[in-house]
């Protein structure tokens, strides 16, 4: 009788674990139709050009029911992809210094009347303190061309890093994407370039405890002479992607 039970049982689980990958993957958005949605800004579609948020959006995971903080929004790009594809049920929390560009602010301020804003939340709020009190558990946290900043205004890191740390959920994951400033510039030329090298940005989070898992080749440029400032490039921007996790 006994052997006959574990004969029923394991078909029963077997079936049981195959739903359950079949649901986790059918929640997994198309990238491809969030970024061509047709309410989108054409601001925004000019932007696509460098951002290539079919790929970046892919590789960070990103799915509907996600709580998601996105670091260093500024208008909202990101924290508008973000949105479109963690509906319905997940949550972006978009944080952006105070009083920090008031034309991105303004920016965010426009974007936010789109409905496809309506489960995002606006955080003004320091790098190195980004959360209310209580709120915490995230699944993702995006950080996009902006770590760089850190440097030259005079962030705590330290402090900042180890927040993003206890602020994801064990097992969550962080993706960090940045310009490349060249081998030996470190965090020389974040004002001058708005570069950072990326062994400083490796060091620093994994000092916080952050557990390296891949690296996306997708905005890589070898052309790129990382010498100059990325608003002047006349080639595209040498950029790496890094994707963290939070140890489980």
């Amino acid at each position: 009788m006994r052997a006959y039970r574990r004969f029923l049982i394991h078909p029963l689980t077997a079936l049981g674990i195959a739903a359950l990958v079949s649901a986790c993957a059918a929640t997994a958005p198309n990238y491809n139709d969030i970024v061509a949605a047709p309410d989108r800004s054409e601001a925004d579609r000019l932007n696509d050009q460098r951002r290539r948020p079919v790929e970046l959006y892919g590789f960070t995971g990103v799915r509907p029911g996600m709580k998601v903080l996105d670091m260093g929004a500024g208008g909202g790009y990101s924290t508008e992809l973000l949105a479109r594809a963690v509906a319905p049920g997940g949550i972006v929390y978009s944080q952006t210094p105070p009083d920090l560009f008031p034309g991105a602010r303004k920016a965010y301020q426009a974007r936010a009347q789109s409905p496809a804003m309506k489960n995002a939340v606006r955080l003004e709020r320091p790098f190195d303190d980004p959360l209310p009190p209580g709120v915490t558990g995230f699944d993702l946290i995006t950080f996009f061309f902006f770590y760089h900043d850190t440097v030259h205004l005079g962030v705590d890191r330290t402090r900042m890093n180890r927040q993003l740390f206890e602020a994801l959920k064990p097992g969550g994951i962080l993706i960090l994407a940045d310009h490349s400033a060249r081998p030996g510039d470190g965090a020389s030329v974040t004002k001058s370039l708005h570069r950072i090298e990326e062994s400083v940005v490796r060091r620093e989070l994994e000092a916080a405890g952050f557990q390296f898992v891949s690296e996306g080749s997708f905005l890589r440029n070898p052309a790129d002479t990382r010498d100059t400032p990325v608003t002047k490039n006349q080639v595209p921007n040498d950029e790496f992607v890094l994707k963290y996790r939070k140890p489980q």
